[in-house]
């Protein structure tokens, strides 16, 4: 095997973050993807910029850092599934996948004979996967949903933030749009069960992915502890609530993160620090009494710290084995010896006739290697779709293009 999907095909009818990732991840894992975008608009996520510039035109394309982030390696086809003609093609194609993803409103594709009733009559073997951020039923089940709203609903906000009462102290939403990102994961992972389900049974069957499910799930052991005892986690901000010191702290140019767990790591930051005598402290000789006395210890280590070049800081605490590390910017983060081994940044090359950049898949197979492909430009595969793949005639194609079908 080349690849581990190498020939299975996916319908990818989503947009935005959520479901492109899904299917992106597909896409890594050698499946072929066939995104129907809409006609001289496509993707939401085209209109978002950065973008990379127009060279024919001039100003920006409509390729942009979003749209690029999360359709690598798929076959863009822009068809209008609002007319008639355009739906009954994509039904057609849909007839030659093994897989659906759609992350439209609940029942939004009904009307277009593109929801998992009428594309499964008669299909025993399909997998459809519906991306929607309530799931298929109860009382939210219609409404739209966005990541961050859902950040804040599912309660992750509450617990990221400082704490009430100190400066800044507010529930905190993720520059990430991280309840998309996990639920686009989750959607993926479901798929490849599914497709193992498959060739086991040779059946099919029908995916629930929804953005809320996903939101609570990662809250993780926040979630359980309030199941347990009933008490809300609060904020910490940076603080690691169960030891101590293991926060971010200043320095004389910047800031690092310490996270020391154990007596032993304290006692290694204090003679870095030129003060040994702290360990010895007996409010400090424990890990429950540092967390208690976290204040104090803060108010002798802080000054000290702030006397440090973070580097410098940073290289002596790793060689005293003390757990720690930087906080980078987006430059720092690429330029990291370890980033550059692991090759995480690579170019592919591009439609528009230049590399352009992208971010390594985080799997890496030892067999089955992930290819990267590069995002499509809008309608890229169109023509090749329609006519090879299904049989269209060149005047009947001509025709739709006048029609503005495709």
């Amino acid at each position: 095997m080349k690849s581990i999907f190498e020939g299975i095909q996916v319908l990818d009818l989503t947009r935005i973050i959520a479901g492109p990732l899904c299917t992106q991840t597909l896409a890594d894992m050698g499946a072929t993807v066939y995104k129907i975008e809409k006609p001289g608009e496509g993707d939401d996520t085209r209109r978002m910029g950065p973008f990379l510039p127009d060279a024919e035109h001039g100003g920006d394309s409509n390729d942009s850092a979003l749209y690029m982030a999360y359709n690598r390696g798929k076959h863009s086809i822009t068809l209008d599934i609002a007319t008639p003609e355009g739906a009954a093609l994509v039904r057609r194609l849909a007839a030659q996948c093994d897989v659906v993803v759609e992350n439209y409103k609940v029942g939004g594709l009904r009307k277009y004979g593109l929801d998992h009733e009428s594309l499964s009559a008669g299909r025993q073997d399909l997998i459809y996967c519906s991306v929607t951020g309530f799931g298929q039923t109860g009382p939210m089940a219609s409404r739209p949903a966005y990541d961050f709203i859902l950040q804040g609903m599912a309660g992750m906000m509450s617990t990221c933030g400082q704490p009430d009462g100190t400066p800044g102290g507010e529930p905190m939403r993720t520059a990430i749009p991280v309840v998309d990102v996990v639920t686009g994961l989750y959607a993926a992972i479901a798929i490849l069960g599914a497709l193992f389900h498959r060739e086991r049974s040779g059946q099919g069957q029908y995916i629930d992915a929804s953005m809320l499910d996903a939101a609570v799930a990662l809250n993780g052991h926040l979630a359980l502890g309030f199941l347990m005892n009933g008490v809300n986690p609060t904020r910490v901000g940076n603080t690691n609530p169960i030891a101590a010191p293991s926060e971010v702290v200043a320095c004389l140019d910047g800031h690092l993160i310490v996270a020391a767990g154990n007596n032993g790591q304290f006692q290694s930051i204090c003679k870095v620090l030129g003060h040994p005598e702290w360990a010895a402290d007996a409010r400090f000789d424990s890990n429950a009494k540092r967390v208690a006395a976290r204040s104090d210890l803060l108010a002798q280590l802080a000054p000290v710290l702030a006397t440090w070049r973070q580097q410098d800081l940073l290289q002596a605490l790793q060689q005293a084995g003390v757990p720690c590390g930087p906080i980078n910017n987006m430059a720092q983060v690429f330029a990291e010896p370890q980033a550059q081994h692991r090759e995480l940044a690579l170019t592919l090359p591009h439609g528009r006739g230049s590399d352009v950049p992208s971010v390594r898949s985080p799997l890496r197979f030892s067999k089955t290697p992930v290819e990267h492909r590069s995002p499509p430009l809008l309608g890229a595969h169109t023509r090749d779709i329609l006519c090879d793949k299904l049989q269209l005639d060149e005047a009947a194609f001509q025709r739709l293009r006048e029609q503005g079908v495709v």
